[in-house]
């Protein structure tokens, strides 16, 4: 039976414990937003500093500076993105019923000489421009996938705009108290982690700068690229088509998904020399990044295996939604590093006595 003294610990920690459940259920609807402005605020601090440095130590004047360059370089562009989508999705898909309307055309040459499949796909396209109704069958069975995929993308992106405005929101107390917060980290981590501290946090700080400089910041710039190579070429739905490289550069061989494609639609205009532009551009700007300028900015960190990265972008939009896209891998790769580090340190620990 407890005593007055055990009785009293005992209310005072379900005290403890009830409080703080009620603390992630208020904060549960913005956690999400807060690890995103915590590693967006981590891997900009450099700037947010020098900020400070020219504004004569005004955090607050420097966190509003930096806060309002966030807005302008990820909200507003997400949100003229969603316009696009809105504006240039519905045409696209009249393009595509007018394409069916006017009939399959033959395959191109290059289309038989393809590696390995090559053959298979010439017979089957000239198979699908022969009967015209195994290609309006074929045509019904995308149609409800497509629509589908199309309103989920919209109510993603959608989304993506409300998270990153709050984001942002929240980056600017963060950037404010950036200092006081770093502190409170590090003391609550010495009372858990004691001397791994240093470590655990050196660890933390490299893997973020890898995802970010490495891997988000990569898809940043061959979206941006391939929208420069868009425009210049006069391809339709540029802007859309820049942002899907930036998704797609998270996957191996993506952004030649969107340019070859963009390069084939030239073609199929008779506009020759653009669509020989947009090939080499696409090889040696947009995929030249990927081969270049990524493992230098990656080297700044630890590499990360493919299918880590993989999953943290399919397993974060399920998750997080759209920023789930950059938050995802870069929490797989913070914890996959911590027990490597771990791991790696217990098997170069010294053997138990008498071993």
């Amino acid at each position: 039976m407890l005593t007055g003294k055990g009785l009293e610990q005992t209310a005072q920690i379900a005290a403890i414990v009830v409080l703080v459940i009620g603390c992630l259920f208020v904060l549960q609807p913005f956690i999400t937003a807060l690890l995103s402005a915590a590693i967006l605020c981590f891997s900009t601090w450099p700037i947010y500093l020098r900020l400070e440095q020219l504004m004569r130590g005004k955090s607050w004047l420097a966190a509003l500076t930096i806060t309002l360059v966030i807005v302008l370089l990820l909200v507003l562009p997400l949100a003229l993105i969603a316009r696009a989508f809105v504006d240039e999705v519905p045409g696209l898909v009249e393009r595509g019923r007018e394409l069916v309307a006017e009939g399959l055309p033959l395959p191109p040459d290059w289309v038989a000489g393809i590696p390995l499949v090559g053959d298979s796909l010439d017979a089957a396209w000239r198979d699908l421009v022969a009967s015209r109704s195994k290609l309006n069958e074929a045509l019904l069975g995308l149609v409800k996938p497509a629509r589908e995929i199309l309103v989920k993308t919209g109510i993603i992106i959608g989304e993506g705009v409300l998270q990153f405005t709050l984001i942002a929101f929240i980056s600017f107390f963060f950037y404010r108290d950036g200092a006081a917060l770093v502190q409170a980290t590090r003391n609550g981590l010495n009372r858990i982690a004691g001397g791994m501290t240093v470590g655990l946090m050196e660890t933390v700080g490299d893997t973020i700068n890898s995802v970010v400089y490495g891997i988000i910041g990569t898809a940043l710039a061959q979206g941006l690229a391939a929208l420069v190579g868009f425009l210049l070429a006069g391809v339709p739905g540029a802007l859309l088509l820049g942002f899907l490289t930036s998704l797609l550069s998270l996957v191996p061989a993506g952004p030649p998904l969107i340019w070859i494609g963009a390069t084939v639609w030239l073609f199929y205009q008779d506009q020759l020399g653009w669509a020989a532009f947009m090939a080499i551009w696409g090889f040696f700007v947009v995929s030249g990044i990927d081969n270049v300028v990524k493992p230098m900015l990656i080297s700044r960190g630890s590499s990360l295996p493919f299918i880590l990265v993989l999953i943290g972008v399919f397993g974060g939009v399920l998750a997080f939604g759209f920023v789930g896209i950059f938050l995802g891998p870069t929490l797989l790769a913070v914890g996959f590093n911590l027990v490597r580090k771990w791991t790696a340190q217990a098997e170069g620990s010294p053997a138990a006595p008498g071993a």
